[in-house]
């Protein structure tokens, strides 16, 4: 029999659903009616990006997961990190993050992961390549994610399965993005580097 949730991780999930719902934040899309996947959002500007994913995943009937330094889940907070989606990962191991997560993937029967691609909020626009390696490590498709801050809108595009083409792959996804907000400054960004990546025939 598995654990009850602790009180306070229900508490903070209706809390930020209550949010997401008071700011009437909108749907663009689905998700994909599959097991596993990684969700890549972007683009990655405010601490409330949890929030908006949170709902947005709330709405569409997923409890999201998310990558947390081992530190995290110990002492007081380890059943809240756990119980709010959290998956630890410890880069003082032998296996490396994709090794890590890969395992957690094979470990379970559902696992939505999102993953913030820009990697910081400073970011211009390029994606680390990351969330692609745990993608092809785990053998699942991978999810695109868009936010409109302005118009409160958050999109989820069609799954794209890695080839293992990096550059090609990315490509793909930096259209999608781009057809949705074909103005945006860090998605042309985003379109440069995959043209760049293809034209230097790697990542």
């Amino acid at each position: 029999m598995s654990r009850k949730r602790s009180f306070l991780s229900r508490l903070v999930r209706r809390i930020i659903i209550g949010i997401y719902n008071w700011k009437g934040w909108r749907l663009d899309g689905h998700l994909p009616d599959l097991p596993k996947y990684v969700i890549a959002g972007a683009p990655h500007t405010s601490n409330w990006d949890f929030v908006f994913f949170t709902g947005a995943t709330a709405a569409e009937g997923v409890e999201p997961n998310f990558m947390g330094k081992h530190t995290l889940f110990k002492g007081v907070m380890k059943n809240f990190m756990y119980d709010m989606g959290g998956i630890s990962v410890d880069r003082t191991r032998r296996a490396n993050v994709t090794q890590q997560v890969a395992e957690e993937f094979a470990r379970r029967e559902r696992l939505a992961l999102v993953i913030a691609v820009e990697g910081t909020r400073s970011s211009k626009g390029e994606w680390r390549s990351g969330f692609y390696h745990i993608a092809m490590a785990a053998g699942v498709p991978i999810v695109p994610a868009w936010v409109c801050n302005e118009r409160r809108i958050l999109g989820f595009g069609p799954p794209v399965w890695p080839s293992g083409n990096y550059a090609e792959d990315l490509a793909k996804l930096a259209a999608f993005m781009r057809s949705k907000l074909p103005d945006y400054g860090r998605y042309k960004v985003l379109e440069a580097q995959a043209q760049r990546l293809l034209k230097e025939g790697g990542e």
